[in-house]
């Protein structure tokens, strides 16, 4: 008997085990989606956001704003105030008086002192982050900008300390806001750079502001000086200019090195340039001695005796101790200061430190006038305002730009 052909095919019952999932489809969406269904593409994405503002660094408050800008005014306040009493003032009774002119030693306690508490701060900044100290000098190729950078700032404070003998300190601190003068000689002669219509304008006010200045000093307006104060007045002003080219070669390397070598840090740069100037300064202390009777010395015009200026600091520290003091204070208050200036650029503007030290140099000015007794006549004030209005203004200008740059920015993203 012939089989009868099944008319329905029979059906395998799957196991438990091949089984898919009841919601594996609805996964498998999920997956196409680059989401789950359960959480929507807004909340994926606020979750996104709170992790990376949560791995950003806290931003810096008023607090720490009141704290910096404090910090700079009190330090270099005190720091200027030191600095005038050091370098201008007698020490001892009427009959003996003698001024300190020491300026090496000085700059050497100044800049070991700053070394020493720059490596402190460079420890305690990079603790907090990664937690490895970087080297001061990453590279071979760093060197020699570093040491150009040691030599010109070190070459700089004597002749601004040699002009003191021949003008005041007013002028002097009314010449040292003037840095965009020879900033923008470096730059046009050497880097070839050039610069908006109003950095012109601002570099002929301040010009202005310092020659109306000079020309009705009390010193200079009397009828009856003489050619040898005239003459005097003449060597401090053009000692006074050498230091501030030098200044200005020592920021525009600066710059030139922070541009270069990244991300080579403030920290780094403050340790790097006050070890290789107390190195050089003192390498100067050991062997100006030995230079005394030689062709060198005749040549950088040294004088023939009593050139040991290490042996005369000390002999002058022991007449006077409350010079000890003073050049204590005065490097403290640098190296302070130091510090105060690389946290303000590390967490605020450059423009906020600029419109601090523009303010800090105009206080430190008035606080000369008051302390030490020092009389400016009415022109001389309107000299004073020529300088820090075309220095004020630089300031406010950039603000603007960098505020409408910064809105430009901010469209496009």
């Amino acid at each position: 008997m012939a089989r009868q052909k099944q008319t329905r095919p029979l059906q395998q019952k799957p196991s438990d085990l091949g089984r898919e999932p009841p919601d594996s489809a609805s996964r498998r969406r999920e997956v196409a989606n680059g989401f789950p269904q359960s959480k929507g593409p807004d909340e994926s994405n606020r979750h996104l956001k709170e992790t990376i503002l949560s791995a950003l660094p806290e931003q810096p408050g008023l607090t720490q704003l009141v704290i910096c800008v404090g910090g700079i005014y009190a330090s270099f306040l005190s720091w200027a105030l030191l600095q005038e009493r050091i370098t201008t003032t007698t020490y001892g009774p009427p009959a003996s008086a003698e001024r300190f002119t020491f300026s090496i030693f000085l700059n050497t306690i100044q800049s070991a002192f700053a070394a020493l508490t720059g490596y402190a701060y460079l420890l305690a900044s990079t603790s907090r982050s990664s937690g490895i100290t970087p080297s001061i000098f990453p590279s071979r190729a760093i060197l020699f900008p570093l040491i150009l950078v040691a030599v010109t700032s070190s070459l700089a404070s004597p002749f601004g300390y040699a002009s003191l003998n021949h003008i005041d300190y007013i002028t002097f601190i009314l010449a040292k806001s003037c840095k965009l003068l020879p900033v923008m000689f470096l730059h046009l002669t050497i880097f070839r750079k050039r610069y908006p219509l109003y950095k012109y304008l601002v570099v002929a006010l301040v010009t202005a502001g310092v020659a109306v200045f000079t020309l009705h000093h009390p010193s200079s307006s009397k009828k009856s000086k003489s050619s040898k104060v005239a003459g005097n007045s003449a060597w401090g002003l053009l000692l006074l200019s050498i230091n501030l080219l030098f200044d200005g070669l020592t920021n525009s390397t600066q710059d030139h090195i922070f541009s270069t070598y990244r991300p080579y840090s403030g920290p780094q740069m403050m340790v790097a340039q006050n070890v290789l100037s107390t190195l050089l300064t003192t390498c100067y202390l050991v062997v100006s001695p030995f230079l005394a009777n030689s062709p060198i010395s005749s040549f950088l015009g040294l004088p023939s005796t009593n050139t040991n200026e290490f042996a005369s600091a000390l002999a002058f520290l022991h007449r006077h101790p409350s010079v000890f003091k003073d050049v204590l204070g005065f490097a403290a208050c640098g190296a302070v200061g130091q510090i105060f200036i690389y946290y303000t650029l590390s967490h605020f503007s450059s423009l906020l430190l600029v419109t601090v030290t523009v303010t800090r140099k105009m206080l430190t000015m008035i606080l000369s006038v008051l302390w030490f007794g020092h009389r400016l006549s009415g022109m001389q004030w309107v000299g004073v305002g020529l300088v820090f209005g075309g220095v004020g203004a630089e300031g406010w200008i950039q603000r603007r730009e960098k505020a409408a740059k910064e809105r430009a920015r901010k469209k496009e993203s």
